[in-house]
C-alpha cells in the first residue's frame, strides 16, 4: 500500500504537466503572478518535501498524533523534464497521505498555466481559492484526493501537490500545500 501511494503521488506530479498542452514559452508578462524566490538554482534543486512539510504539521492538520515522515523514491521523467521527490506521512506504518514536489528545470512555464493544465486533464477538478497562481483539487479513479498548486522557485517552475484518501477535502489539504509552498 505504501509503495502504491508513493508511486501514485509521483506519477500524478510527473504527468500533471505533460498533457497535450505546452506551457507558454514566452517571457513572463509585466504583471507578475509569482515572483521567483531570490536565491540560486540550488534552491529549486534541493527541495525536500519532508522538510517543506514536517510530519508535525500534517499531524496537526489531520488531527492525528505521531505521524512519521518517510522519504519516497526519486521519480524523474526525461520526457517532460520533471524531477519529483515525495514524502509519505504514515501512522503506524499505514499511509495517511503524501506530498510531492516536482521541479521542471530548463522549462519556461507559468505556474497558473501549470495549474490550468492539471484542471483540464483531471475530470471533475475544481479550483481552490487562496493561492496566488491558483490551485486545483480532484479525486481520481484510484480513490485518492489531490490538491496541487505551482510556483517559481529561483526561476524554475515547481509543482507541489498533496495526495491523501478520497475522504480528504480541499479545506483539509489547502493548509498543507500552502505550508509547503511558503517553505520552498
Amino acid at each position: 500500500m505504501r509503495t502504491l501511494a508513493v508511486v501514485l503521488v509521483a506519477f500524478a506530479a510527473l504527468t500533471a504537466c505533460s498533457s497535450g498542452d505546452q506551457p507558454s514559452k514566452t517571457p513572463e508578462s509585466s504583471k507578475p503572478s509569482s515572483a521567483p524566490k531570490p536565491s540560486s538554482n540550488a534552491a529549486a534543486a534541493s527541495l525536500d518535501p519532508c522538510k517543506l512539510l514536517p510530519a508535525a504539521a500534517v499531524s496537526k492538520a489531520l488531527f492525528l498524533d505521531n505521524l512519521q515522515a518517510v522519504a519516497g523514491p526519486v521519480q524523474d521523467n526525461a520526457a517532460n523534464g520533471g524531477k519529483a521527490r515525495s514524502c509519505e506521512y504514515q501512522l503506524n506504518g499505514k499511509a495517511a497521505g503524501a506530498l510531492a514536489v516536482t521541479r521542471y528545470e530548463g522549462r519556461q512555464a507559468k505556474p497558473a498555466d501549470m495549474v490550468a493544465s492539471i484542471k483540464k486533464a483531471k475530470v471533475g477538478a475544481q479550483d481552490v481559492a487562496g493561492f496566488p497562481d491558483g490551485a486545483v483539487f480532484y479525486v481520481d479513479e484510484q480513490k485518492t484526493a489531490t490538491l496541487a498548486s505551482a510556483e517559481l522557485v529561483s526561476g524554475t517552475p515547481v509543482l507541489v501537490n498533496y495526495t491523501g484518501p478520497a475522504k480528504m477535502t480541499a479545506e483539509q489539504m489547502a493548509p498543507l500545500v500552502k505550508a509547503a509552498l511558503d517553505a520552498s
